[in-house]
């Protein structure tokens, strides 16, 4: 370990700054939107559910691991694509995360439509953030999930110049 340390001195170093812990550049809320639509549909589900105890430990298994997802991946746009100069121009970004997390968290807790919807409609609001962040329009469509909601995606016909 010694002549490891010792020989780490002697080589040059640079720091290197990076906008996340590996810059790929990828983010996309589109991820996190089908997590918010999978805790509204097993949330649904366990509405229906009646008294099967397995399904419900099931549903609400796949309910909770999706509501973590969510927090996952608002989290990481959140922490590692935003920066300060966009706040300007999104003064309730953090606000907004803040709702996600706390709506997530109690989609996890209690079996409500309400919460499912809200969080829905809070990650998309996020997602419509993300989107303009990046000077593009933004287009709702009508998903082809069960929630029957919709997904947020950047109008790419109208962002580009052809």
């Amino acid at each position: 370990m010694n002549i490891l340390n010792e020989f780490l001195k002697i080589i040059p170093s640079k720091t290197i700054y990076a906008h996340c812990d590996i810059p790929c550049g990828i983010y996309d809320p589109y991820t996190a939107q089908i997590a918010a639509h999978s805790v509204l549909r097993m949330t649904q589900l366990l509405v229906e559910a009646g008294d099967d105890m397995h399904k419900i430990a099931r549903l609400t298994a796949v309910k909770e691991e999706h509501a973590e997802k969510v927090k996952e991946e608002v989290r990481i746009i959140w922490g590692d694509y935003f920066k300060e100069e966009q706040l300007e121009k999104f003064p309730d970004l953090h606000e907004k995360v803040f709702r996600i997390m706390k709506l997530a968290s109690k989609t996890k807790q209690e079996v409500s439509l309400e919460s499912a919807n809200s969080l829905l409609v809070a990650v998309q609001e996020f997602s419509e953030i993300f989107y303009q962040s990046k000077g593009l329009k933004v287009k709702r469509i009508k998903s082809i999930y069960p929630t029957e909601g919709e997904m947020v995606f950047y109008d790419y016909e109208h962002s580009h110049e052809h």
